[in-house]
């Protein structure tokens, strides 16, 4: 029987064993790799700053293709995806109308990127018609969100829905550092304003009954306890009110009046 040395060094074929091919196989990809640690080694700098660079315009892109850091200047830039996902956006309120806010959309901060993607424009930047969905506002519920809401205060407008310039929110407001609340539905508790159709939604869809039953519970609140529009008069003031309107006593008074 041969000893296990000259198994060991059984010839392959080629004059050279099986240790020898191992041993080769070995110091070849040892070399390789070596070149490569060498090759890192020595352009450290260019390997750092493509990596950094491949990393920032991933961001970019991302940032791009999912509008983070667009700061829409109107209502049709809006993508309408962000309508249809009820997206929530940040704002300045700027001024209070007829029937809601102006809003100016201030976008996600994001250093370096930010100031690479924004264009410098000359003119002043132009707010949002925000409408306050489901939402009939009466003039005292007009000067509780100039109370409360100006000068420039900060909101979330959760859209619901668009029609040409106007833009149909649910506006909130922090309340403290964790809580928020809905203006919508504050405005109907204290009797400030009446629900409405929400306008661009379907009546027999999801979103617009949710919202309804929602802003409804609200106003329910508000006649319950006879807060605002809902506060009835006391005994005596209904009294007042029916004879002032009754045309006898009108009539007795003209008499006195002219006596």
């Amino acid at each position: 029987m041969p000893p296990p040395e000259s198994l060991a060094r059984k010839d392959t074929g080629d004059g050279r064993t099986d240790r020898q091919q191992r041993h080769e196989a070995k110091q070849s990809s040892s070399n390789i790799v070596s070149l490569i640690a060498q090759f890192a080694d020595d352009h450290l700098t260019l390997v750092r700053n493509l990596s950094t660079g491949i990393a920032v315009a991933g961001v970019i892109i991302i940032a791009r293709s999912i509008k983070l850091v667009t700061k829409f200047h109107s209502v049709s830039q809006i993508p309408l995806h962000f309508v249809e996902r009820n997206v929530t956006l940040y704002g300045k309120v700027r001024s209070v109308t007829e029937t809601g806010l102006t809003v100016e959309h201030v976008p996600v901060y994001l250093p370096v990127i930010s100031s690479l993607l924004h264009k410098k424009h000359n003119m002043c930047p132009s707010p949002l018609q925000v409408h306050l969905a489901g939402v009939e506002l009466t003039p005292e519920g007009r000067q509780w969100l100039q109370e409360n809401l100006l000068p420039a205060k900060m909101v979330w407008i959760k859209l619901i829905s668009r029609e040409d310039d106007i833009i149909y929110c649910l506006v909130s407001q922090n309340k403290g550092v964790v809580w928020t609340y809905c203006i919508n539905e504050e405005l109907l508790r204290q009797g400030l304003a009446r629900t409405a159709p929400i306008t661009g939604l379907l009546p027999d869809s999801w979103l617009y009954w949710q919202l309804h039953r929602r802003l409804h519970r609200a106003e329910v609140k508000a006649e319950r306890k006879n807060r605002g529009l809902w506060k009835e008069d006391s005994f005596w003031e209904r009294v007042k009110k029916a004879l002032r309107e009754n045309k006898i006593f009108s009539l007795i008074r003209r008499v006195f009046t002219k006596t």
